[in-house]
């Protein structure tokens, strides 16, 4: 929504990011995808200091103290957390057969899903943050 009212561009990664969530999240509610409780509190975490941040921005109380760079840093945080629970759904299963309910077609798509927004992510934090002068262009005063 911000992006969208200061016209901003709307980059592959946005767009990509949540159809795919949208279409993941659906499989998972069909499938009771245990892992995704991991996944939701990650997200909304991840997500309120996102927005939080945004919404100062949009209101022109944009903290001087906070860099944006931090957001990225959580975003990518956030997918290298998922890939690791998605693995650990690979392996779970055959020690814990009975009580584990996880679906190996949903535990697939959850790690295309982590694995490819891991590499997008890092791309777009190198894109954004690259490292010129020996500090990141966000941390340089401008």
């Amino acid at each position: 929504f911000f992006i969208v009212i200061h016209k901003k561009p709307l980059i592959f990664l946005h767009w990509y990011h949540h159809i795919s969530v949208l279409l993941y999240c659906w499989h998972a509610y069909v499938t009771k995808a245990p892992a995704g409780l991991f996944f939701v509190t990650m997200n909304y975490g991840v997500h309120a200091i996102m927005y939080f941040y945004y919404f100062l921005m949009a209101v022109k109380l944009k903290p001087k103290w906070f860099n944006s760079i931090w957001i990225t840093v959580s975003q990518i945080s956030q997918m290298v957390v998922g890939v690791t629970v998605t693995a650990l759904g690979f392996v779970l299963p055959s020690r814990y057969a009975k009580e584990c309910a996880i679906k190996p077609e949903n535990n697939a798509a959850a790690l295309i899903m982590y694995g490819s927004y891991l590499l997008l992510f890092v791309q777009f934090f190198i894109q954004r943050y690259q490292v010129k002068g020996g500090k990141p262009k966000s941390l340089k005063k401008e």
